[in-house]
């Protein structure tokens, strides 16, 4: 006897398979399916990509700049610091100013007193914005660097470059503030009359 074909031929079951209607018995027939891998495989031969390059230049390109990006913040933070010596140059000001009420004498001239209450307070606060501005340049330059030393086919976003060398800039102008302030270049103190 021949084969019958009805509507339902052709068409796939619950389970997937093909229905054949033969005249008085019924018969399955298995075939293959196809998942979700399979045909974006077969969608990207048909265009030449190669997904597993592409998987792996998402995940290495999510990864690399994270850090990148995060020392790059803190470099042009702590360039900020630099230039207003921050809560930290406030206290160590702070107390060079008692310690220096409390070794001078009552007896001392006043170019003494006012070296030792307001100019060892100005030149503590000049070294903590130094010490900051210092770390916000290297911070910054290791940023700037650090393409040359990791993968050398990786590409760093704009934005970190951009921000690296704002807190490379911030740095070497607060680099410059601190030293000038003291070496008393810059608002040194004022001579006392004699």
């Amino acid at each position: 006897m021949g084969t019958k074909t009805d509507d339902a031929a052709g068409a796939k079951g619950a389970a997937g398979t093909e229905v054949e209607v033969e005249t008085g018995e019924v018969t399955e027939v298995e075939i293959e399916e196809v998942t979700e891998a399979d045909e974006v495989t077969d969608a990207d031969a048909e265009t030449g990509i190669d997904a597993d390059a592409d998987a792996e230049a998402v995940a290495s390109a999510g990864s690399t700049g994270v850090g990148q990006g995060a020392a790059a913040v803190v470099s042009a933070a702590l360039g900020v610091i630099g230039l207003s010596g921050g809560w930290l140059g406030t206290i160590a000001g702070a107390r060079a100013d008692i310690m220096g009420r409390l070794e001078t004498r009552q007896s001392a001239s006043v170019s003494d007193q006012l070296q030792a209450t307001y100019g060892d307070s100005w030149q503590a606060t000049a070294l903590i914005a130094g010490i900051f501005a210092l770390s916000a340049l290297v911070v910054g330059f290791v940023v700037l660097v650090r393409p040359a030393f990791g993968a050398p086919g990786k590409d760093q976003a704009p934005w970190i470059k951009s921000v690296a060398w704002a807190g490379v800039a911030l740095g070497v102008i607060g680099l410059i503030l601190a030293v000038a302030k003291y070496s008393d270049l810059l608002l040194g103190l004022p001579s006392a009359p004699s």
